[in-house]
């Protein structure tokens, strides 16, 4: 049985013959990128792939034909070309301060130095003057044009995002560093940059306006991540006895408008833990950033996690102007469910790709909205219990008692009084938090409900109201909310709820069963 290639990001280690690690053969999508264009940009989370992608590049523009054998790439590359390769990554090194910044650039220029063995007269702190020269003494050596594949280039500021005045330091000498690709094109074959986030080409990547964005182009979707066909071929045998709609459901649905995909770290960590399912992948860093983003950008949760936004959303994304939305997307939190044309762009409903975010990170939120911690776990598998039986009176104590629980006068009344949607939101986390299937602002032809819960069986038609007793019931039955759910092989029940300001609590709770 092949081994499973957990951490490894070396392309000559994956296909290394002895080491026998499972490898997912990528080559006929790097193909059409490295013969398509000169100059991109990728955007994908964290643990995705983008260091193997990027290690694939610098032995394929090395001319190390040994190790594609056999693979889709080796008959169509001109192996003749060896290109030297600048290779940087910012993934580790401190950037606290200039003096600390400039430092680990200029560890990763002198790592390529020696490998490539040139020399550079700019060594001596002068990082960009030193960049400069690598390029064009590597072109000048070799006789072919330079290759640069830079990783994780956000990361600088991404560490600092919540210290403004450390990311925007970064930001501006990134800036700088980059700028210096832009006035050597006659040195340059092929660059490739990859991160997290998609700062604004504006503010980081000035004067690179030929640098081709391939984050949302279909046909590089699946360049890194595992699709679900790859993991029923190549993980065959080690998938033995899995439920693969089970699979699905927790950690696929990362959508870049192809097959949809797979983190790897998810599925390489499932199979070699026993085949448990648990958040393997959000269990790797804890986004307190989101926290501290939402205190600044108080949102109603049910929109947040079904949300639409357009272009201009997704490409502003700067420390000066932190879009929690488009990091929220950027970062893997979120992805698209849909796109559209309209009259003035292209237009995107987002949605939380997996049962593993979707558990996660409303635990994230609740925690931040009642902060209650472990507090909460207790009556977890008591709420699904009454809301698998229809018995909505231990529905409605349970909701009771958690909202009595939370610390309202050392903690909470501080988000209520800036927070619109604030119960709604709790009650939404809560139920999102077990893994049942939510729609939020559920649409229908006779107007939108505030929330539905679909059970197999069952489904749950709710409205929220604040102050206003006996008119959140009454709503839906004028309205009709419910009757696009007639006919169906569910049981369907309407449930009003009102909280009360002053109490702090659900003060009305009402409900009835819709026979179809």
């Amino acid at each position: 049985m092949k081994r499973l290639p957990i951490g490894i990001q070396t392309f000559s280690e994956l296909v290394d013959p002895e080491e026998n690690y499972v490898y997912i053969d990528k080559t006929e999508v790097v193909y059409s990128l490295a013969t398509a264009g000169k100059y991109y940009f990728l955007s994908r989370p964290r643990r995705f792939g983008k260091s193997v992608m990027l290690s694939t590049l610098y032995e394929l523009f090395r001319g190390n034909r040994e190790l594609f054998a056999g693979l889709y790439i080796e008959k169509k590359w001109n192996w003749d070309k060896k290109h030297p390769v600048i290779r940087i990554s910012f993934g580790s090194g401190d950037f606290t301060s200039e003096e600390k910044f400039d430092e680990t650039i200029l560890d990763n220029l002198e790592s390529n130095i020696r490998r490539l063995e040139l020399s550079c007269k700019d060594t001596a702190g002068k990082p960009n003057s030193c960049f400069r020269e690598l390029i064009e003494t590597a072109y000048h050596k070799y006789q072919q044009k330079t290759v640069i594949l830079i990783d994780e280039y956000d990361k600088p500021i991404l560490d600092h995002i919540t210290d403004r005045e450390t990311a925007r330091t970064n930001r501006d000498r990134l800036k700088g560093f980059y700028s210096i690709i832009k006035d050597l094109d006659e040195y340059i074959r092929f660059v490739m940059i990859t991160g997290v986030s998609r700062f604004s080409k504006m503010n980081l990547f000035s004067g690179l306006n030929n640098l081709n964005d391939i984050t949302i182009d279909p046909a590089y979707a699946t360049i890194c991540g595992y699709t679900h066909s790859e993991v029923e071929v190549f993980f065959a045998e080690h998938r033995a006895g899995v439920d693969m709609d089970k699979l699905k459901g927790w950690y696929n649905g990362y959508n870049y408008f192809a097959e949809p995909i797979y983190n790897p770290f998810d599925i390489l960590l499932f199979l070699a833990k026993g085949k448990e399912y648990r958040p393997y992948w959000w269990s790797t860093d804890n986004p307190s950033f989101l926290i501290d983003l939402l205190k600044e950008q108080p949102r109603y949760l049910p929109d947040l996690e079904n949300c639409v936004v357009d272009d201009l959303i997704l490409d502003s994304f700067d420390v000066d102007h932190i879009e929690l939305v488009a990091l929220l997307w950027q970062t893997g939190y979120l992805t698209f469910a849909e796109k559209q044309q309209t009259i003035d762009g292209m237009e995107y409903r987002l949605k939380v790709p997996n049962r593993e975010i979707q558990i996660s990170l409303n635990n994230l939120f609740l925690q931040y909205l009642t902060n209650l911690g472990p507090g909460l776990r207790p009556a977890k598998k008591g709420l699904y219990q009454a809301l698998v039986q229809a018995d909505l009176e231990a529905f409605r104590q349970i909701m009771r008692r958690l909202f009595a629980a939370i610390p309202y006068q050392n903690y909470a009344n501080n988000i209520i009084q800036n927070y619109e949607g604030y119960y709604a939101s709790v009650i939404y986390a809560y139920l999102a938090s077990i893994g049942l299937q939510l729609i939020a602002e559920d649409t229908s032809s006779k107007g939108r409900v505030d929330m539905t819960l679909i059970l197999p069986d069952k489904a749950y038609v709710i409205e929220f109201k604040v102050n206003q007793p006996g008119h959140a019931l009454e709503q839906i039955r004028q309205r009709g909310y419910h009757e696009k759910y007639h006919g169906e092989d569910r049981v369907v029940y309407l449930i009003g709820i009102s909280f009360d300001s002053k109490e702090k609590n659900i003060t009305d709770f009402e409900w009835e069963r819709v026979e179809n």
